[in-house]
């Protein structure tokens, strides 16, 4: 959750590290902190709050130093105060070290560490793996790279670290397991990240540190990666796939918004060069070794998280509907948990915008023990879990900054439409005339989306003038439309604070109408295919409990439209594309309500981009 960055060579180190914190503040902004070699000491500067708070906090100080690491952070252990904010220092002063990730044991080390004079200033693990780390140094009388080894050896929980040191100035150690590292090159210098984004501006030629892998960067020198068993592994040079302009705002207000109206871009991204029209044909290079295991597979089973969580409910209505395959759908965080029943004619889907997310990576090595094919759904190129499934499809989404995920979903969405299109027609479940239709739609899909942001946006806000004054809102739908809902409400509550629910319509009768009166929003997903009139029985429910109603309705309806309060209106599309076209309003609801609501919208409180701790 939390950015590290780190740099070495013969620059300022400080702007280096602040650009690189500023640029990654969305993996956690509750306290930031930098540490600066200077001569034969490093200086820390550390704050609670933003990345802005501690370059005020810096303002006027001796910032020089030609190597450094800095730390933006989303609490774990103990509350963003000046004391726990990263980097932490050895009780010697002479070390100094930043960490994303979860020690799990700390609690034992911090008692042994206790029991032999160490004494500890924060809440944090993080503290306790310096002292660890410098109880190692001193007491085995080793090489600092040897002394981090072997306290890693005794940690039990994931790691991205960087350690800086007075007595090897000229050297940053950097591991990791579990949370993501990334390593670029320079001239003479090497910068280092748990994101691309730090780096872009610098570099295109980067290194992806592996679990249990730990990396010496050494000015002048050659790159050198062993494993935690002290030894050397292999590692390859990549071209960074990303732009600067990728992660700049563009003169949007917020980057929510930004990648909200780069959805037709990155809905086209997703379908380039797997999509063709004139010869209809759906293929997906990144899975072809794998079809006929995916053709004879027993069922899907789909891992993920958020957003990702709901894009995967999608998928479950499109693979059963068109493959004919059973489908379950599981939250990654529970299904790693509970001894799931995983058989090798299995197919696993990890479904992850960053590739990082901790419950849904080690999902990913548990369903590979038990022997089944685990494909990878990824936006970021070389992320952890694209490496460790035996194949998948990046969404090409472009890099997406806002908390609040909004074109990732269109485009795994999108992605898994083209998949389960693929293997319908080779399975021969599909009619030549639906598999047309469907192709022609994805085709012209990046132009409704279009159409959806140029023509809604006025009456969004309309609706958001109105919503943001209420404590709850309802979302309803039904199939397809279900994970829709799911998903508004979300949006909604992750940037605005406002508590929403997401719920079938037809379970609205089993509970949540106990809620419903004239203070109870209820925003309805009521496009005209599947089970519209059903969805219209439940509408008139809500109306006689004198609920108001937000439709999102197909252009041109009447029936909905007379009995709701506010309508937004949609193109007409296939039945499976309704998903990605209903989702753009509900997008734009939540960040406009959260907006009024005077919220950090890009930022909002607890929550950070990539969940790469449990």
């Amino acid at each position: 959750m939390c950015g590290i960055v780190g740099y070495i060579g013969n620059k300022e180190a400080y702007p280096i590290l602040i650009k690189g914190l500023q640029r990654m503040e969305y993996r956690g902004y509750d306290s930031a902190g930098v540490a600066l070699l200077q001569s034969k000491e490093i200086k820390v500067f550390k704050c609670s709050g933003k990345v802005a708070d501690l370059e005020a906090h810096c303002q006027g100080k001796d910032i020089s130093g030609k190597s450094g690491i800095a730390h933006t952070r989303w609490a774990t252990h103990g509350e963003p105060t000046d004391v726990n904010a990263h980097p932490h220092f050895s009780s010697d002063r002479k070390i100094a070290l930043i960490h994303n990730g979860i020690i799990e044991n700390h609690i034992a080390l911090r008692q042994a560490l206790i029991k032999e004079g160490y004494m500890f200033e924060s809440e944090t693990d993080t503290e306790v793996l310096i002292h660890l780390i410098e109880d190692i140094h001193k007491k085995e009388n080793i090489d600092l790279v040897e002394s981090v080894r072997l306290a890693l050896t005794q940690v039990v929980g994931t790691y991205g670290i960087i350690v800086l040191s007075v007595d090897d100035p000229n050297t940053l150690i950097v591991a990791r397991k579990g949370s993501p590292v990334i390593i670029g090159f320079g001239k003479d210098e090497y910068y280092v990240a748990s994101d691309a984004s730090a780096l872009v501006e610098y570099t295109k030629k980067v290194v992806y540190l592996n679990d249990e892998e730990i990396a010496v960067l050494s000015k002048g020198n050659d790159l050198v990666v062993k494993n935690i068993h002290n030894e050397t592994v292999p590692h390859s040079i990549q071209k960074l796939q990303m732009t600067l302009s990728q992660i700049e705002k563009g003169g949007y207000e917020h980057f929510m918004l930004k990648e909200i109206y780069e959805q037709p871009t990155s809905i086209a991204e997703s379908m380039r060069g797997r999509l063709n029209l004139k010869k209809e044909i759906v293929a997906l290079g990144g899975i072809t070794e794998y079809e006929d295991k995916l053709l004879s597979a027993r069922r899907f089973i789909i891992v993920a998280c958020g957003t990702s969580y709901h894009a995967g409910l999608v998928a479950e209505h499109l693979f059963e509907d068109l493959v004919r395959i059973p489908v379950e759908v599981e939250y990654a965080s529970e299904f790693r948990y509970r001894n799931p029943i995983i058989y090798e004619d299995d197919v696993v889907i990890a479904i992850s915008q960053s590739g990082e997310t901790a419950d849904t990576l080690a999902a990913v090595e548990l369903a590979k023990k038990k022997g089944a094919l685990v494909l990878g759904i990824c936006n970021v190129v070389g992320s952890s879990i694209a490496r460790a499934t035996h194949a998948g499809s990046y969404t090409h989404a472009g890099f997406e900054i806002g908390v609040a995920s909004t074109k990732a979903f269109t485009s795994q969405v999108t992605v898994l439409t083209l998949m389960a299109l693929s293997l319908a027609m080779r399975k021969e479940k599909i009619q030549r005339k639906q598999y047309t239709q469907m192709i022609a739609a994805l085709e012209d899909l990046p132009n409704k989306v279009k159409y959806v942001l140029d023509s809604v946006n006025a009456t969004v806000q309309e609706v958001a003038i109105y919503m943001k004054d209420f404590s709850n809102v309802l979302y309803l739908g039904r199939n397809y439309n279900y994970p829709v809902a799911l998903e508004g409400a979300l949006k909604l509550k992750e940037i605005s604070y406002i508590h929403a629910e997401g719920y079938p319509a037809a379970e609205m009768k089993h509970g949540p109408i106990a809620l419903i009166d004239e203070n109870m929003p209820v925003v309805v997903i009521a496009t005209k295919k599947g089970t519209y009139k059903k969805i219209v029985s439940n509408i008139e429910e809500v109306k006689a409990r004198k609920g108001k109603i937000i439709s999102i309705v197909t252009e041109g309806d009447v029936d909905v439209k007379n009995l709701s309060d506010f309508v937004i209106e949609i193109p007409e599309t296939e039945e499976m594309l309704v998903p990605i076209i209903a989702s753009i309003p509900l997008q734009l609801l939540a960040y406009y309500v959260a907006v009024m609501c005077g919220k950090n919208v890009d930022k909002p409180r607890n929550l950070a981009k990539s969940v790469t701790v449990e």
